[in-house]
């Protein structure tokens, strides 16, 4: 019986365990879907990996599928994530990326773009594809091979790691700054390979960066420790390494390296809302200088209040979104915003073909340290004005009587309330404010909030979470 593709297809995403929910079957099967619903044949398709054990028989198997279906597939080799979008975008064509980020080693999946680095989803493709994969899917369960077309699709390979360098270093130049040591922590994941080329002198001229390398070694089993900077027990190599190498200050990628987190010359980790502010401002002062009247940042609803406010001071125009890298990247597109920050450590920049890549925001965080003489705790301050509560999840079986529970109890105060995405309500004098999503897979509500003092964070923290924990 063939694998249900309904259990591996997510939201924006295809990712499943390795043998079970995603195999090399059902993936042949997807990349002649991928050809079919996208119209691809003859036309280039992109397929390139990670560092997982599967990836490489997967980019294999998709390019059997797709090839069969008549489109000319290049194969990358082993690719970060935002490799695979600036490949999309430079050579305008549609492609996958085998990766399941920071997710542990028994899972994969895919990561795909239409031309341009234009984001699938379930709601722009991503289904359709699924649905059409399933068709070829329970034909292969019943002896029918995947029907080749006339002419099926030449396969070519093509190499971009000192090409992705080469364009990312024109869009930052670190030539300039002050010399800095930099502690980067790969996490033995696609970081390892793209950090040396980018900011190292792997392919081109030397930086003013001493890189201390952790875990550089490509290893999709995750030897030292799994690669989700997201968890803070993910970053204490790197707080120690920091500390101990006297460091200016840290990076730690996911897995597939489009996330990057940063700590200071103390150890201590830089929210991303802060690093979507500095960014922002660099990111503002470019266009304007350009000729650009009121640039445009995108940030999602739970980043820091600090930043529209900050976006309105420099003169640039704040959009606010739902929280999700397809919502951005539409948005992007639609508003033709110079940048975009989301609290995950998702940044998109209008340069990089509206995409995200960790890598670019390190270059402007190591620019934006490199030009100027103080530490980056004291620079990173500038950005953190108001106390925030993080991410915390509470367990519920009915979270929309949670939720509803909630929004009765603030209702009669003086209060924004907004459902762009989950209920978020905002304190009309402007000190607090607080989100509610449901997780769309778990019996999960997440509770993000924030306030002007840690104080008056804690109280709306501590009253939002005993109603929404009631029973």
């Amino acid at each position: 019986m063939s694998i249900d593709l309904s259990s591996s297809f997510k939201a924006y995403d295809v990712r499943g365990l390795v043998g079970e929910t995603i195999t090399a079957e059902s993936v042949r099967a997807v990349g002649a879907a991928f050809v079919d619903v996208l119209d691809l044949a003859g036309r280039e398709v992109l397929v390139g990996g990670d560092m997982r054990p599967s990836s490489a028989e997967f980019a294999e198997a998709f390019t059997a599928g797709a090839a069969a279906r008549g489109a000319h597939v290049t194969q990358l080799g082993r690719v970060s994530t935002d490799m695979l979008y600036f490949a999309s975008g430079q050579r305008d064509a549609a492609g996958v990326v085998f990766t399941a980020s920071h997710n542990p080693a028994e899972y994969n999946g895919m990561k795909m773009s239409k031309a341009g680095a234009v984001p699938l989803s379930a709601e722009t493709g991503l289904t359709e594809i699924r649905d059409a994969a399933q068709t070829y899917l329970d034909a292969l369960d019943d002896g029918e091979a995947i029907p080749e077309v006339d002419r099926p699709g030449p396969v070519e390979q093509a190499e971009l790691l000192a090409d992705y360098a080469r364009y990312l270093r024109s869009l930052v130049d670190l030539s300039g700054a002050r010399e800095l040591t930099v502690v980067v922590d790969a996490a033995n994941g696609m970081s390892g390979l793209t950090t040396p080329a980018v900011l190292g002198d792997e392919h081109l001229e030397a930086l003013p960066l001493r890189i201390v390398p952790l875990f550089f070694e490509l290893d999709g089993t995750f030897p030292n420790h799994p690669a989700n900077p997201l968890e803070p027990e993910n970053l204490r190599d790197l707080q120690t390494a920091v500390r101990a190498h006297d460091a200016d200050l840290g990076l730690a990628f996911d897995g597939d390296a489009d996330r990057c987190f940063v700590v200071d010359e103390r150890g201590e980790p830089v929210p991303p809302s802060a690093v979507t502010a500095l960014v922002a401002r660099r990111e503002i002062a470019r266009a304007r200088a350009e000729g650009e009247e009121s640039p445009t940042i995108i940030h999602n609803l739970i980043t820091s209040r600090a930043v529209p406010e900050l976006v309105e001071r420099e003169g640039g125009r704040a959009v606010e979104t739902r929280v999700g890298h397809s919502y951005i990247k539409a948005v992007m597109a639609a508003e033709q915003a110079i940048f975009g920050g989301e609290h995950s450590a998702h940044y998109y920049f209008r340069e990089f073909f509206n995409a995200d890549t960790g890598m670019l925001a390190a270059m402007h965080v190591l620019a934006a340290l490199g030009g100027q003489s103080r530490p980056l705790s004291e620079l990173a301050a500038e950005y953190s004005p108001y106390a925030a509560s993080g991410e915390i999840n509470s367990q519920v079986q009915d979270k929309q009587a949670a939720a509803a529970r909630v929004e009765a109890a603030f209702a009669d105060r003086d209060v924004e309330i907004s459902r762009l995405d989950g209920l978020t309500v905002r304190a009309a004098d402007g000190t607090w404010w607080f989100n509610l999503r449901p997780s769309n897979t778990e019996p999960f509500l997440r509770f993000n909030g924030e306030g002007h003092t840690a104080r008056v964070m804690e109280q709306v923290r501590d009253e939002v979470l005993e109603l929404v924990r009631q029973g």
